[in-house]
């Protein structure tokens, strides 16, 4: 053992002896920032080499925030395979006769990261088709797949409300956020809702403003004066909105989950014709309860897209805690939950002789200050996906440079654009870049950058120096 492990450290020296300097571009942006090389972690390599280009403090543990999606997706693709599906199952809990549910109707959630309006409304419109009308009994809601404590949106940064702060649910639907559709008229102010609150009053108080001066005239940041709080039974919106800025939404987290699937139900089961008498509450599907209808959710391929392309946090939270509910590559009958899908994830790494013993998880999607991974490791997870038979449907997922998702805007007008498949990460103190790029010489390479520190919001010029550089050779 301790040959083995002298040889590893010898291999580990060799690796990096033969790395390449950091280019001068990418220290004079990190300079111009005002961040130090302690504060950056970076590894370069082709995809299939043994020894990194470049290589520096990348076997330091660093918060990658959102590209440890990048792990979550990769071994999800490899344990499920492309069309695995999630499904949601609707029992009668009770009589129907006639179009009369004579008891409750139960919906099970297995944890559909991607239960949108759309496919809900066309899974009632089922219910509907097959004979369910009228429901004198309660709807109940079983989520026990997902074993999890109480959730606080407010805790990560102590803004509940951003859709990004949604938690998971084993009956998550549409992401539990409300959109706002803001349409000035005039002097006022008209907010559409979808879906409508039902039982909720939109409190609208905002003012008409100029358009917020760090704009620049393009409002970006059209929604900085707006205050949205809900309370009790009301949404109050405060604040100035630039009125001159034209139409714009925001997507809300301003329910719980229960109430948000039980507003949506209503909404949608009215207008299909149908009628709920009883409440809403939790509950499970009991032996006496029979399966009346099931949903399957769109393929992992299309999901894993979803989650990458947008950096859907709540998404990918979902999907990480289904890896711990797994028997095979089947949902169990056992709930799953933080405990059991870390366990998974580590169980998965070991059959693939992946080796990351600084590996930190706590939920799998990077919105978090402890989750932790080097950039040699994430390097290395890019070079094993980049050798898997499913590596084209891996990073297919990634956004494209300039192109979509979350690198849109970056190096638009660059010839690196359109050549690079890469996952963002951003936290405070945290600006993070992993993935893909193809070099003018036709070569693919793996590129991880990290930075983490104060000032890493100002350190996308070094990061995009990088992958310039790397697409020149």
């Amino acid at each position: 053992m301790r040959y083995l492990v002298g040889v590893i450290a010898v291999l580990l020296c060799a690796s990096t002896a033969h790395a390449v300097a950091l280019p001068s571009t990418v220290m004079q942006s990190l300079k111009a920032a005002g961040i130090p090389l302690a504060g950056v972690a970076i590894e370069v390599r082709e995809a299939g080499a043994r020894r990194p280009l470049v290589s520096l403090n990348a076997a330091r543990p660093m918060n990658p925030a959102s590209t440890m999606k990048l792990l979550t997706t990769y071994a999800a693709l490899d344990m499920l395979g492309p069309v695995y599906s999630w499904k949601t199952e609707a029992y009668l809990d009770g009589e129907l006769k006639d179009g009369v549910l004579h008891g409750n109707l139960v919906l099970k959630g297995y944890g559909d990261p991607k239960l949108a309006l759309e496919q809900f409304w066309l899974w009632l419109r089922e219910l509907r088709a097959r004979g369910l009308r009228e429901i004198r009994g309660d709807l109940v809601l079983d989520r026990s797949f997902f074993e999890l404590p109480p959730h606080d949106p407010a805790a990560f940064d102590n803004d509940p409300v951003r859709a990004y702060n949604v938690g998971p649910d084993a009956l998550l639907l549409n992401f539990n956020t409300l959109r706002l559709r803001y349409l000035p008229d005039g002097n006022g102010m008209k907010i559409i809702s979808e879906p409508p609150l039902g039982g909720m009053k939109l409190d609208n108080r905002l003012m008409p403003q100029s358009a917020p001066a760090t704009s620049q005239g393009n409002c970006n940041n059209w929604d900085d004066g707006i205050l949205v709080q809900p309370d009790g039974d009301s949404v109050i919106l405060q604040g100035g909105y630039p009125g001159e800025c034209g139409e714009r939404e925001h997507h809300l987290n301003v329910m719980p989950h229960t109430r948000y699937v039980e507003t949506v139900f209503r909404w949608l089961w009215q207008e299909l014709g149908g009628s709920l008498q009883g409440k809403q509450r939790d509950g499970v599907a009991g032996a006496s309860a029979q399966l009346f209808s099931t949903h399957q959710s769109e393929p992992l391929g299309a999901v894993i897209r979803d989650i990458n392309k947008f950096s859907n946090n709540v998404m990918a939270r979902q999907l990480f805690l289904t890896l711990g509910g797994l028997e095979g590559s089947k949902e169990s009958a056992t709930p799953t939950n933080i405990e059991r899908s870390t366990r998974a994830v580590q169980d998965w790494l070991q059959k693939q002789r992946l080796d990351f013993p600084e590996l930190v998880l706590e939920n799998g999607a990077g919105l978090s200050r402890t989750e932790r991974i080097s950039a040699a490791h994430l390097a290395q997870l890019l070079q094993h996906a980049a050798a898997h038979p499913l590596s084209a449907e891996f990073e297919a997922s990634l956004p494209i440079l300039g192109v979509d998702g979350s690198v849109k805007k970056r190096l638009r007008e660059s010839a690196a654009a359109s050549h690079a498949h890469l996952k963002t990460g951003t936290l405070e103190g945290v600006k993070t870049i992993a993935g893909y790029v193809r070099s003018q010489g036709g070569k693919e390479w793996v590129v991880v950058f990290f930075i983490n520190h104060p000032n890493a919001k100002y350190g996308q010029a070094a990061q995009d120096a990088l992958i310039e550089w790397v697409q020149g050779r």
